[in-house]
């Protein structure tokens, strides 16, 4: 049976300071795993921007600070990409996903949808960097996309389809 941390009893968070969205997510799989003394899945994604040197990255739910809405992330991510080229805003959404047991054994996977920035925001669906990104091969945002075909080239879905062996390995009579 699968669970998700709302329906456990409530901790505090790990602290998330790896480099890296693979290093996040072994961080939040381990300490939940020994925490609740069960196999935990954990992942941790976000939005890589080349024109910014890899921007926002590992910071993407907190670029800019917090107490910030997601749409003043979009925006100050906009800003900082004043006066560049669309040829040069190419970006990507990355996902790790670690699936993890209580003795510190892991697997993880990654998932990525390579993409661009736009210039202005398009699009009521998703979240986050969502009306501004435009997967390679489309014209429209993900945030104009349906959620089945956000879903069908998502960085998450791709990840989490390539961990699904890991699991034959560590849950017990898969």
């Amino acid at each position: 049976m699968f669970v998700g941390l709302e329906d456990l009893p409530r901790i505090a968070a790990p602290e998330e300071d790896g480099s890296t969205f693979l290093a996040n997510a072994i961080i939040k799989a381990n300490y939940y795993s020994r925490h609740f003394g069960e196999i935990a899945l954990a992942d941790d994604s976000g939005l890589v921007v080349d024109a910014l040197d890899g921007a926002p990255g590992v910071h993407s739910a907190r670029y800019g600070g917090d107490g910030i809405s997601d749409m003043d992330r979009l925006y100050l991510l906009l800003k900082k990409l004043e006066g560049v080229p669309e040829r040069n805003r190419t970006a990507r959404f990355e996902c790790a996903i670690v699936v993890a047991n209580p003795g510190g054994d892991f697997m993880h996977a990654t998932g990525t949808v390579e993409g661009r920035i736009i210039f202005e925001p398009r699009g009521q669906n998703g979240f986050g960097y969502d009306p501004i990104f435009v997967p390679e091969g489309q014209t429209r945002t993900t945030a104009e996309m349906s959620a089945v075909e956000k879903d069908s080239l998502s960085h998450r879905g791709r990840a989490m389809a390539a961990i699904i062996p890991a699991l034959n390995d560590l849950v017990p009579g898969s």
